[in-house]
């Protein structure tokens, strides 16, 4: 097989997300595709929301293969597994000119091995790199079986695909720099006036995951460190953002927290809350680059399921945490399973909260963490939209 595209039948792409975040980046990219494309451009794929907007609709509900964790993951497998072969027949059905695999993957990687098995004229790129700086090095290797070239996110993981010996891969800008300019513009005091925040108390705003495991690990510990913290400074005000789906399970565990948190829901309020705190103490993820290119000193803490645990202790690598890990120096202090303690928790935020050299150095690190991230040119989506369809033909 070979590949179909030509002017008159224009360009003919297939992107495979796997959970909402993937969807969003997918929709960014498909977007600047079709605006660096003077021809028609046919788009099939697996999305949700962001995606289909750009005109890709999903062969299934993006739900079915959204998963986390090896529990969740194992006790959904048969449907998995099913939908996996359904999205391989339906690549080599399309032929596309190309398959954009994003991040996921559990689902996205035995999806690219097939179709490159099947049909290997096919070009496969991997948008957002496997974290292979932090387990399984040796993943990095196969993928140049199934992978042509893969968009980081990041910018130190070009040097560490290399050093493995893995596909080519080169740093496209995370999405989030997209946005430092809309952060920098919202207005926090609308905020703290829609909330009623009284003026003169420390603002902290609180983040324990987005997904149920993670809320049900750590909203206790950070309810105690909490109790830490007020003894020492006294009464604060505590924001919550909480995404639709865990705001239950958030609310249920308030129960034994020390003070009555706001909660918040939607990006503008999210953002704006940061802006407005003087610390955060947030689970590890996404959301520690979030809070770093918003200005705001944090406190990193996470806990695992038993199986990932294991895997986390077996691995070998200096942070978790994303912006220690662009910096390569742990700037923001970060609390692991055993070390993940209240009284941990709030001996690193007691500083932060008051000021003083602890907050400055945060600070100095977050203008650090902006310049490295910065692109020479351009926007993420766009040099990801370029590089995509330099592998056409």
């Amino acid at each position: 097989m070979t590949g179909k595209s030509n002017k008159a039948i224009g360009l003919s792409i297939f992107v495979v997300a796997g959970e909402p975040s993937g969807d969003q980046l997918g929709g960014k990219l498909i977007n600047a595709i079709r605006r660096a494309v003077p021809g028609p451009v046919s788009i099939q794929g697996v999305g949700a929301e962001a995606m289909e907007r750009e005109g890709c609709s999903s062969l299934f509900p993006l739900s079915d293969v959204s998963v986390m964790g090896p529990i969740a993951i194992l006790s959904r497998l048969p449907k998995l597994i099913r939908r996996v072969y359904q999205t391989v027949d339906a690549i080599i059905e399309a032929n596309p000119d190309v398959l954009i695999i994003i991040d996921s993957p559990e689902f996205t990687h035995p999806i690219a091995k097939r179709v490159r098995k099947r049909n290997p004229a096919i070009p496969i790129i991997d948008y957002v790199s496997p974290t292979v700086w932090i387990w399984r090095p040796g993943r990095s290797r196969k993928m140049r079986r199934y992978v042509d070239h893969v968009l980081a996110l990041l910018p130190f993981e070009p040097a560490v695909h290399k050093r493995l010996g893995g596909p080519r891969c080169t740093y496209v800008g995370h999405p989030l720099i997209e946005r430092t300019e809309w952060i920098k513009s919202l207005k926090p005091q609308e905020l703290a006036k829609t909330l009623g925040l009284r003026k003169g108390r420390k603002i902290l705003t609180v983040l324990p995951g987005s997904r149920q495991n993670e809320v049900t690990l750590l909203m206790k510990t950070f309810g105690e460190a909490l109790e830490g913290v007020i003894a020492e400074v006294g009464d604060i005000e505590v924001i919550v953002p909480v995404v639709s789906s865990v705001r239950h399970m958030v609310e249920e565990r308030l129960e034994g927290w020390p003070v009555k948190p706001h909660l918040i829901e939607g990006e503008i309020s999210k953002f704006q809350a940061f802006r407005l705190s003087n610390a955060a103490l947030a689970a590890s993820g996404t959301v520690t680059l979030e809070l770093a290119l918003s200005g705001t000193p944090m406190v990193v803490a996470y806990r695992l399921e038993f199986i990932a645990s294991l895997a986390r202790k077996l691995a070998t690598f200096p942070s978790i945490v994303l912006p220690n890990l662009v910096l390569e120096k742990n700037a923001f202090p970060e609390f692991l399973e055993e070390t993940c303690t209240p009284q941990n928790l709030a001996d690193a935020l007691l500083p932060l909260l008051i000021g003083g050299k602890a907050h400055e150095k945060q600070m100095d690190a977050i203008k650090g963490l902006e310049k490295k991230m910065r692109l020479a040119r351009g926007q993420p989506s766009d040099l990801a939209a370029q590089i995509v369809l330099g592998h056409v033909n």
